[in-house]
């Protein structure tokens, strides 16, 4: 089942946002409030403005009211009676609001304009910040591509290709492949403790390995650190992702895992845990 066509993860990422006024921890306003005291200095009529901007009248004195108590002072003013009839007016202090709002703006929309042309690959970035911000206790944090979905009576069997060109199997049930919203296609990572993970040697003939594991992935030794007891073993796969297994000291030795020697890490479908980014 191929992905949504209009999956929000994939449109193309930008940088927005709005500028405001606040008075202590209350809103003055920002861009709707500014420009209905533009549109009745521009009309002399709150019913104008309010039709000018899309306010209902009573919502746009409701407006008002809230912009006059957090000013402290009035912002706008009715006049009755007169030549002209009476009317609605912006004082001073709201003139000079809207001047000042609109530099910043301006500078806020350059500030947009420059962050945006800074941001190429913005989208590949954001996504690498969201991967390497999970927290987990499993070792093994490898992130891919899911690439098929076999359907069974109870339980799914999903596989995820990693950037090199490796599939890791994993055995979950029906139900949590709907919960993950899981489909061909979706990236999505696999959590594999490092206790889970055996190390095997190949023999000269290369052969492939019979073993009931389903995940078998070959890889380099990286690194090998030994404690009291027990070796941290990394093996690093064909596109760079690392698989970390703990073996004990006497295994590590009779294998003759060291640093640029060739080893398998196999681990069981079952012992595979998915997740998405939310």
């Amino acid at each position: 089942m191929a992905p949504e066509l209009n999956d929000p993860s994939h449109e193309p990422l930008e940088v927005g946002g709005s500028v405001w006024f606040q008075a202590g921890a209350n809103t003055l306003g920002g861009a709707s409030r500014i420009a209905l005291l533009a549109a009745i200095g521009e009309t002399g009529s709150i019913t104008s403005a309010a039709k000018a901007v899309g306010m209902s009248y009573k919502g746009a004195w409701d407006a008002v009211d809230a912009m006059n108590n957090l000013a402290g002072e009035p912002l706008v003013v009715r006049l009755t009676g007169g030549k002209g009839g009476g009317g609605t007016t912006l004082t001073p202090r709201a003139l000079k609001l809207i001047e000042t709002f609109r530099a910043v703006e301006r500078e806020h929309r350059r500030f947009l304009e420059r962050a945006g042309a800074a941001i190429e690959g913005f989208a590949t970035d954001w996504d690498l910040i969201g991967r390497i911000g999970v927290k987990t206790s499993a070792r093994n944090q490898l992130y891919g591509t899911v690439s098929q979905i076999a359907r069974g009576t109870i339980n799914d069997e999903v596989s995820l290709t990693l950037p090199g060109g490796h599939t890791i199997v994993a055995v979950l049930t029906h139900e949590s492949t709907e919960a993950l919203g899981l489909a061909v296609g979706l990236a999505a990572f696999a959590l594999i403790k490092a206790s889970w993970v055996v190390l095997l040697v190949e023999g000269e003939s290369g052969a492939p390995l019979k073993l009931s594991a389903r995940n078998q992935l070959r890889g380099t030794v990286q690194s090998v650190k030994r404690g009291a007891v027990n070796a941290e073993v990394s093996l690093v796969l064909e596109g760079g992702a690392v698989i970390t297994a703990v073996v004990t000291n006497q295994s590590a030795e009779s294998l003759g895992l060291a640093q640029g020697a060739s080893a398998v890490a196999v681990f069981k479908a079952s012992s595979v845990i998915f997740g998405v980014k939310d």
